[in-house]
């Protein structure tokens, strides 16, 4: 393995580094003007389903910033809902839109987990492409959104806001709640083994609206799902669990090799949380991306000085990218971490 993959995998491994590795969550993008020219020609979803174009899409942060030291698929975590039978689209006003919602049994049981992973075949194939175009030079992450995140948008029908009609849904119909949760998680691991097969070296899981869960549901609708598609996963697994850093001790027994930080969230009090063995991945404020490349420079250094010996960390953004982001914010960063 070339030294910029071998990094990366020897970070989730939590072993001895001459530098972090880094890539940056939705790193594949709305910020640089080759996709906005390919945008002119092809819709997201459709460069979704295309794999020649989320081939594409996916290497160009790469071809800008050789410094990464990984690619992520190009995709969206809505493909399982579409994938189970909830198409979805992006309002013109911004935000998601579902086409119908997910809050009675009947409903349930009008979705269809059971060939799912079929159904997102395409993204197998933009997997294997990549893996061909990387070799071994880049390590190559595909992504799942988590049952719990993924179920929040088939019931609110959309971004879920502060979750409320799940909420209520646990406690006033837990029946059809746990049936729509086993379904998810049915389509989620088979489509995590899809991606495994497929090429890819390791696996995030965005569990993006994990702070909605009432804590006395988080094990059964967070965690327990999260453990079921680990054990079907035999690559390496990195878990994103927005805001909910009062939950890391909770998040180490579903025993991924790491897990990421938002930016509000201390990267020391959390690896004193989660301990020696578990890699962690964050966090700079991807706002300031949007700013000045000296702020940049500035706040990387430091949360390099903050982690210097720590030999399981991988430098990221605690959140993913904005249409905002500069170019020159970006190179300022790389240039920090790997000069």
């Amino acid at each position: 393995m070339t030294t910029s993959r071998k990094r990366f995998l020897d970070a989730l491994a939590c072993r001895n580094l001459d530098r972090p590795p880094v890539w940056l969550m939705r790193q594949a993008g709305r910020y640089l003007p080759e996709y906005r020219a390919l945008k002119e020609e092809s819709d997201f979803r459709t460069m979704v389903r295309t794999p020649e174009l989320a081939t594409e899409v996916t290497l160009q942060p790469l071809k800008r910033f050789p410094q990464l030291d990984a690619a992520i698929l190009f995709s969206d975590i809505l493909v399982i809902p579409e994938a189970l039978g909830v198409d979805y689209r992006f309002r013109d006003e911004g935000g998601i839109e579902l086409e119908r919602t997910i809050r009675s049994e009947i409903e349930v049981d009008s979705l269809t987990p059971e060939g799912a992973a079929e159904r997102l075949e395409y993204v197998g194939e933009a997997l294997q492409m990549l893996k061909k175009e990387l070799g071994e030079e880049k390590t190559l992450l595909g992504f799942c959104g988590a049952p719990w995140t993924l179920a929040l948008y088939l019931v609110e029908g959309g971004s879920p806001g502060e979750g409320r009609n799940l909420r209520e849904m646990l406690y006033r119909d837990p029946h059809s709640a746990r049936l729509l949760l086993k379904g998810i998680t049915t389509a989620c691991t088979d489509y995590v083994r899809l991606q495994c097969a497929s090429g890819a070296d390791a696996i995030q899981l965005f569990d993006s609206w994990a702070a909605l869960c009432p804590s006395e549901f988080y094990e059964e609708w967070c965690l327990d799902p999260i453990r079921k598609i680990k054990e079907a996963c035999d690559k390496p697994m990195i878990l994103f669990s927005r805001g909910a850093a009062n939950r890391l001790t909770d998040q180490v027994t579903v025993g991924t090799e790491a897990i990421a930080i938002d930016w509000a969230t201390s990267l020391s009090q959390a690896r004193a949380t989660i301990g020696p063995n578990i890699a962690i991945q964050g966090n700079l404020d991807p706002i300031l991306l949007e700013t000045d490349p000296e702020y940049v420079r500035a706040a990387a250094a430091n949360i390099l000085e903050n982690r210097k010996g720590d030999p399981g960390f991988i430098f990221n953004g605690g959140h993913g990218l904005s249409p905002k982001t500069r170019i020159d914010c970006v190179q300022a960063l790389l240039d920090t971490i790997a000069p």
